[in-house]
């Protein structure tokens, strides 16, 4: 069942920096799986304690871009919405124990894999703050971005 605005609104901006945020989780997810398989770093302490939200955090990112998708094509239900919005909510929720345990993997990773760990940390920063932004551009298009249910504010 499509449901169509009565008006058309413009999510390109929401898109591009729901696009911004999953390029930077794409990062984050690579480089911390791939310590995984090494020698040196397959116990790291505190990465399979990440994953443990870094999965949930991308799975939040990739279902709010696909509501963004779905709603700059026109189609429209309330229900869409309030699940762009939860997702967004969700995933920063993940990004705080994401951000945690990477520290704690920084602190116990080998000295030859700060360096990395100080390239994922940035990834993950920017993967955040593309997905706060998200959150602020929902906000300046009326949506309540507080609760979960992301009813217009007005």
């Amino acid at each position: 069942m499509n449901y169509y605005y009565p008006y058309r609104q413009d999510w390109s901006s929401v898109l591009e920096y729901l696009n911004y945020s999953l390029n930077g989780e794409q990062m984050v997810c690579s480089m911390t799986t791939q310590l995984f398989h090494i020698t040196l770093t397959k116990n790291l302490k505190g990465n399979a304690e990440m994953h443990n939200h870094l999965v949930p955090a991308s799975y939040h990112r990739v279902t709010a871009l696909g509501c963004a998708k779905r709603l700059q094509s026109g189609e429209y239900h309330e229900s869409i919405i309030k699940a762009l919005v939860a997702c967004v909510n969700n995933g920063l929720k993940q990004d705080k124990e994401v951000k945690k345990w990477l520290r704690v993997m920084r602190e116990n990773a080998p000295s030859e894999y700060i360096e990395f760990m100080d390239s994922v940390i940035s990834w993950q920063q920017q993967t955040e703050q593309s997905l706060a932004y998200t959150q602020q551009l929902l906000r300046g298009m009326g949506f309540d971005t507080q609760t979960e249910n992301g009813v217009p504010a007005y």
